[in-house]
C-alpha cells in the first residue's frame, strides 16, 4: 500500500519537486530535510506557514484555506 501524499502536510508526492528522490518515503521534500522534520512547532502555526506558501505559489485563497485546514488529519498531527 504505497503512500501517495506527505504525512505532515498532505501534499501529493506527484507535486513534490524532488518526486521519488525525496529523502523520506513518508514526507515531502519541503517537510523533511537533512534527516529530520523541518517544522517542530504546533499544528496551528504549521497550517499558517503552509497557507502562506500555497498563496505564494499561486494557489487560490479558498483552496489554500481548505488544504491548510485538512492538514489536521495528516498522520503526523492526528496525535496532537
Amino acid at each position: 500500500n504505497k503512500i501517495k501524499s506527505c504525512e505532515s502536510c498532505l501534499m501529493p508526492f506527484k507535486m513534490d519537486p524532488l518526486g521519488d528522490k525525496r529523502e523520506n518515503p513518508h514526507y515531502c521534500s519541503y517537510c523533511f530535510k537533512e534527516g529530520k522534520l523541518c517544522y517542530q512547532g504546533n499544528l496551528r502555526d504549521f497550517q499558517k506557514i503552509c497557507y502562506e506558501q500555497m498563496r505564494n505559489n499561486g494557489i487560490n485563497p479558498f483552496k489554500a484555506r481548505f488544504f491548510s485546514w485538512m492538514i489536521r488529519f495528516a498522520p503526523r498531527w492526528k496525535k496532537s
